[in-house]
């Protein structure tokens, strides 16, 4: 179905938004119409709308373009009524100041894992999780319970060109990666080694809602010579965290 001209304003802000956010700070009002493939004079009056609604900021000699107050302030809203994220994070600055380690919580944005909180661990060389950071989930141990309970055809359908290649170079075998994921269903923890770094490793555990479904993951980053007691460790303290987060049904054990 061919799309309006109201689909199509809304689609130019829902790409603002997203190439600010991926930009991660504020960028020039001189180019964005570039980045955005837009005329000057289409961006710039969006621009100007969504200021004068709070929904932008514009700064500077140069026009910096950023999120607004209104963003902060809807951001706030999302987090008094979602209590599995606001239970999350501070379930991960719990973890990261017990343990020692990096600690993340994960959701999923259609073929992404997104990161939604993140605390660095206390190691002299750091592990940095960037909040906002968008992943393929191919290539993280929490896609691996995300997609657990979604059948192949929706897998496949949700990924996007740039999802299904590894970093490596290598393509995403699409029916086995769903397999992966749907043994899933009945282990307690996903682990990948040296899928994104040859250097780090990721543990990740479910966090479900009330209807049993993995709505969010808690997880660990971790350097790769981890010691195997201290694995275990973790291992205990990640679904500790899982089952405390879980709002019920039947929890992945």
């Amino acid at each position: 179905m061919a799309r309006g001209p109201r689909e199509r304003g809304v689609d130019r802000v829902l790409k603002l938004f997203s190439f600010l956010q991926s930009n991660g700070g504020p960028a020039r009002l001189a180019e964005l119409p570039h980045a955005l493939g837009a005329p000057k004079s289409t961006i710039y009056d969006l621009v100007n709308i969504l200021s004068e609604a709070g929904l932008l900021e514009v700064r500077g000699k140069e026009s910096n373009v950023y999120f607004g107050k209104l963003i902060y302030l809807y951001g706030a809203s999302y987090l008094r009524a979602n209590d599995i994220v606001a239970r999350g994070r501070e379930m991960v600055d719990a973890l990261a100041k017990e343990t020692g380690e990096t600690s993340e919580l994960c959701t999923r944005l259609h073929g992404k894992q997104v990161i939604v909180h993140a605390r660095p661990g206390s190691r002299p060389l750091r592990i940095s999780s960037e909040i906002g950071s968008r992943i393929p989930l191919p290539w993280t141990a929490s896609g691996r319970l995300m997609l657990s309970q979604t059948p192949l055809a929706e897998i496949s359908a949700i990924l996007e060109p740039e999802d299904r290649t590894m970093p490596d170079g290598k393509p995403v075998d699409i029916a086995a990666f769903a397999a992966e994921c749907h043994a899933h269903t009945q282990l307690p923890l996903a682990r990948t080694v040296g899928m994104i770094s040859r250097f780090t490793q990721c543990l990740a555990a479910p966090i479900t809602n009330q209807a049993g479904q993995v709505e969010a993951t808690i997880c660990f980053v971790l350097p790769i010579d981890i010691p195997e007691e201290k694995m275990r460790m973790l291992e205990a303290k990640l679904l500790e965290a899982s089952e405390a987060i879980s709002l019920g049904g039947d929890a992945l054990r």
